[in-house]
């Protein structure tokens, strides 16, 4: 009977010996893997203004600042979230801590950094006509004219402040640059100003009778990734940002996104 006893009770503290054994690398695993877990980090774009931005007939959100945020996130090793924002309630949405970020083809201004702060450019922009190529509308002499542009742009500034109100001309101002085309293929407006990345991928599918006119116009336009003021997260997308850049990952973005 003792013997029985004492074989029992050896089983048993073996057998609670093996499975305290077995609980901790278990245990072990948990914590690594719950202190392994990516950031998340959720940036916000217009989603309208092709080919910086777009939505695709089944709800993805593509475009060159898509790929240029993900790369960076990728080198961040942290998860990006992208989600659709109106132009008009990006920088309000940021500020109300509805994300984190905004990447959306968006120029970096003296009136925005009195908001918000931005990265490092990831691109420069030039500004352009686009109008009927038929002679009909001259540069050069602009009267009595409608104008174009998208609201909240550096092009709509300057054609506002160099053509509004003035020899008989106007400026129409669009939520979106493809509102401003379609109003300009409907004779609404005579031309659009508009960054030349944005223009020329328009021209892709509506090439007949449009092109660009004149001189293309460098008004410094460089954009940035938005970050609300003081965010430390400015430094780290910069650090991503040189990374990409030094790398030739940013290039390759944009051959892709702007020669197809």
């Amino acid at each position: 009977m003792s013997t029985l006893k004492s074989l029992v009770l050896g089983t048993a503290v073996f057998a609670a010996t093996t499975l305290t054994a077995c609980n901790k690398p278990a245990e072990q695993v948990a914590t690594t893997d719950a202190n392994s877990e990516q950031k998340t980090l959720r940036i916000a774009t217009e989603a309208a203004y092709p080919p910086f931005n777009d939505t695709t007939a089944d709800g993805q959100i593509v475009g060159f600042d898509v790929d240029v945020i993900n790369a960076v996130c990728e080198e961040m090793k942290t998860k990006c979230e992208i989600v659709a924002q109106d132009w008009d309630g990006l920088i309000p949405g940021l500020l109300a801590n509805k994300y984190d970020a905004i990447i959306a083809g968006m120029s970096i201004t003296e009136e925005r950094l009195q908001q918000v702060d931005f990265s490092d450019p990831y691109f420069s922009n030039t500004i352009v006509w686009l109008a009927k190529n038929d002679g009909s509308f001259d540069p050069n002499h602009i009267t009595n004219s409608v104008l174009g542009g998208q609201r909240s742009t550096t092009g709509a500034d300057y054609i506002t402040e160099k053509y509004d109100g003035k020899d008989g001309n106007r400026v129409q101002l669009y939520d979106t640059y493809t509102n401003a085309y379609l109003d300009m293929k409907a004779g609404r407006n005579v031309a659009v100003m508009a960054e030349k990345v944005s223009a020329a991928d328009w021209l892709k599918q509506n090439s007949d009778g449009f092109g660009l006119v004149g001189e293309e116009l460098d008004n410094g336009d460089n954009l940035g990734i938005a970050v609300r003021k003081g965010d430390p997260l400015k430094d780290e997308i910069n650090a991503a940002l040189a990374k990409i850049k030094q790398s030739g990952k940013l290039a390759e973005l944009e051959t892709a996104n702007f020669n197809k």
